[in-house]
C-alpha cells in the first residue's frame, strides 16, 4: 500500500477546515462583534448582489458574449416571472411562471 492517499486527504481536511472557521466565523465569538452601521446596513444586500452577480449574466450573454436578438426565450421568461414576483411576492410561483414561458418558446419555437 502506498502513501498516495496522504496528500488528496491533507488537502481535503485543510478545504474543509478552511470552510468550517469561515462559514462559522460570525458564530464562534459569544458577543455580537462591532460592526459600524453603515457596514451592517450594506450586509442586507449581499445575498441579493451576489445572485444578481451570477444571474444577470447567464440572462444577457451566450457562451460569454452579449445576445444578439430578441428572440431568445430567457427574455420574456425574466419579464414574465418579474411581473409575477411583482404582482405576488412568491418565490415558487416566479419560477413556475418564468420556466412556464421560457420551456415552450425554448423547446417549442426554439429560440
Amino acid at each position: 500500500m502506498n502513501g498516495a492517499w496522504i496528500e488528496p486527504a491533507i488537502a481535503i481536511l485543510g478545504l474543509a477546515g478552511i470552510t468550517l472557521l469561515t462559514r462559522a466565523f460570525f458564530m464562534i465569538p459569544e458577543r455580537d462583534l462591532p460592526m459600524p452601521d453603515w457596514l451592517r446596513r450594506g450586509l442586507k444586500y449581499a445575498p441579493l448582489a451576489a445572485l444578481a452577480g451570477v444571474i444577470a449574466p447567464e440572462l444577457v450573454m451566450t457562451q460569454g458574449a452579449l445576445i444578439q436578438t430578441l428572440q431568445d426565450a430567457r427574455l420574456p421568461a425574466v419579464a414574465a416571472a418579474a411581473g409575477y414576483y411583482f404582482w405576488r411576492r412568491g418565490i415558487l410561483g416566479t419560477i413556475v411562471v418564468g420556466m412556464a414561458v421560457y420551456l415552450p418558446l425554448h423547446i417549442g419555437l426554439g429560440w
